[in-house]
């Protein structure tokens, strides 16, 4: 089992940056692959992105591609969502999720373990 907590959520200026961790507890992280989802408010929760355990391996929702980077760090048991040219539409609680199964996956129920979510707010 795995217990993630994210950080670096925050209010940011639409065309700003912000760098979101997550940090996951357990020595078995290196062999989940990990995603990034976000929910807003009165919307259903959508996939952002996910990472390979390795690393090796990305993929991207259409609308973040380009501006958004997902990365991980097995030594330190983190994954990041490098997040750059923010939009107000961007807005929302987003969560780290990690997923056991070997290959790599874009739907919700595919994940096995969630965090508690870090909220990101772009002003226009």
């Amino acid at each position: 089992q795995v217990q993630l907590v994210e950080s670096g959520g925050g209010l940011v200026q639409a065309g700003g940056s912000l760098r979101l961790s997550c940090a996951a507890s357990g020595r078995a992280f290196s062999s989940y692959n990990m995603g990034w989802f976000r929910q807003a408010p009165g919307k259903e929760r959508e996939f952002v992105a996910s990472i390979s355990w390795s690393g090796t391996s990305t993929w991207y929702t259409n609308s973040v591609k380009g501006r958004f980077a997902i990365s991980r760090d097995n030594g330190k048991n983190t994954v990041y969502l490098q997040m750059n040219s923010l939009q107000p539409e961007d807005t929302a609680v987003y969560y780290c999720a990690a997923d056991k199964s070997p290959l790599l996956a874009a739907t919700d129920h595919e994940f096995d373990y969630w965090g508690q979510g870090t909220q990101v707010t772009v002003s226009s």
